[in-house]
């Protein structure tokens, strides 16, 4: 029986009102009960045998399928971002394609003077700082690495996704406990705050900060004195040549920039288009079903997406933007975007062509709207691209036939992530091959993290024994 719109709501209200914190596991009123929690529990985390990790994410990752749907309307609904169709994509995702302990490996050499082994071993407390837009998907991702590599994980959630973020560590405890008995592998506070992420990051019993964010965040983390990994932002400009199939680069942009309403960060943010192809790759993005906006239009936007912000550190490499995104219109939908300015359409996307400099190609606004600028050819695309991509090595992506500009492209960019030819959620294993991860540490150079991240290497010898050829 499918349940109706009105019962899944009243659901979760029922669940959200349930959820005590005091009385949940691994949810606590204060950051230091968390850490001493997850702390105590990574002792027993630590003595348990590959095969019980194993089961425990198992039931992490059944737990996940069975809730996706109600993590889904909760985050939409706390947030205010996104679409729910697609974070119930992204939650099964999570699930099916997050490695396990298989990504555990050991390295031996052996010979005449015995035998070598580097094993991946855990930090221990693992402190991990969460976004609101993929807060569950990112501490069910996290969690599932981080227990497979023997860690255990406390949580500083954004806080305008803490009832997501606490129903999902909630989730995850009850999984463990049913597998092996344990609680509290990943835990959390019922308020997180900066302040109980300043007392996270300098607590001594955190062995690795992970912090998935801005990047003011991941400065705070590298500034620590611990070992971060850090995802930070990203602007990944998409690049079309001449050589493209652009009926299917139109779609397939579309389809990666309207991906949960442009929130994933290696989304389409921008489109770098050589001018032989421009004019036909726009009219094929218009027939997907998006709304080609006037100059007029786009100032209107921009008087909404953009509001004042003085503050003294608000810089974007070379230049300062004394403004500041409108949260309230991030992860909007094109349609509800175009209502605010007075438009009706029904629109998946909103697409314009202007200069690179213009706020709505040169920054990250997480919306389904894509700028496109006009090159006049190849080399002047990727010097385009590469200004566009701010040095920030996350994440980038082309269209086009030729094998040597792909390469060159490659080369020039220098991200983590490069799509060739297919939406960039592709990146995430969704229609692509290869893992998922919702951390992706271009900033720090792990890229896209899984459970071997989360682990440090240890090397044991054996001189002249155990080698039996």
């Amino acid at each position: 029986m499918q349940l109706s719109e009105a019962t899944i709501r009243e659901i979760v209200k029922q669940v959200t009102a349930r959820l005590q914190p005091t009385d949940s596991t691994g949810v606590f009123p204060t950051m230091q009960q968390a850490i001493s929690a997850a702390k105590q529990a990574g002792q027993t985390v630590r003595s348990l045998s590959i095969n019980k990790r194993e089961k425990i994410i198992s039931g992490i990752r059944a737990a996940t399928l069975q809730n996706s749907e109600i993590l889904s309307r909760m985050a939409v609904e706390e947030t205010g971002m996104g679409n729910i169709p697609h974070k119930i994509l992204k939650h099964n995702l999570v699930a099916e394609k997050t490695p396990g302990t298989e990504d555990i490996r050991t390295v031996a050499w052996s010979g005449d003077n015995g035998l070598t082994l580097v094993e991946m071993s855990p930090f221990g407390v693992i402190g991990a700082i969460t976004p609101s837009t993929n807060p569950a998907e990112t501490i069910i991702c996290n969690t599932i690495g981080m227990l497979a590599g023997g860690n255990t994980v406390v949580f500083n959630p954004h806080p305008a996704a803490v009832r997501t973020s606490v129903f999902a560590v909630e989730m995850i405890n009850r999984a463990a406990q049913t597998a092996c008995g344990i609680s509290n592998i990943a835990t959390t506070v019922d308020a997180p705050s900066l302040e109980s992420g300043k007392i996270m990051m300098s607590h001594p019993d955190i062995a690795l900060l992970v912090a998935t964010g801005g990047p003011g965040l991941v400065d705070a983390v590298l500034k620590s004195g611990k070992r971060g990994i850090g995802a930070g932002a990203g602007n990944p400009p998409v690049l079309v040549d001449e050589t493209a199939d652009l009926q299917k680069a139109a779609l397939h942009i579309i389809n990666g920039a309207t991906f949960d309403n442009n929130l994933p960060c290696i989304a389409e943010k921008a489109i770098v288009a050589v001018e032989e192809i421009a004019d036909e790759l726009m009219r094929f993005m218009v027939n997907e079903n998006c709304y080609h906006a006037t100059a007029a239009e786009i100032a209107k936007l921009e008087k909404v997406v953009f509001v004042t912000d003085t503050r003294a550190d608000n810089v974007h490499n070379e230049r300062s933007i004394p403004k500041a995104l409108n949260r309230n219109c991030v992860g909007k939908s094109a349609a509800d975007l175009l209502k605010i300015i007075g438009i009706t359409a029904n629109a998946r996307c909103i697409v314009f062509e202007g200069e690179k400099e213009h706020p709505f190609i040169a920054e990250e606004l997480m919306m389904p709207i894509l700028g496109m600028v006009r090159t006049r050819d190849f080399a002047a695309a990727v010097e385009t691209s590469l200004w566009l991509e701010h040095g920030y090595r996350h994440s980038a992506h082309i269209h086009s036939k030729n094998v040597d500009r792909i390469t060159n492209y490659a080369k020039t960019l220098d991200t983590a992530i490069l799509v060739k030819n297919a939406p960039s959620y592709a990146a995430l294993g969704f229609g692509g091959e290869g893992f998922c991860t919702f951390t992706i540490a271009s900033r720090t150079g792990e890229g896209l993290t899984s459970a071997a991240t989360f682990t440090k290497q240890r090397r044991c010898v054996m001189s002249e024994s155990l080698c039996i050829r």
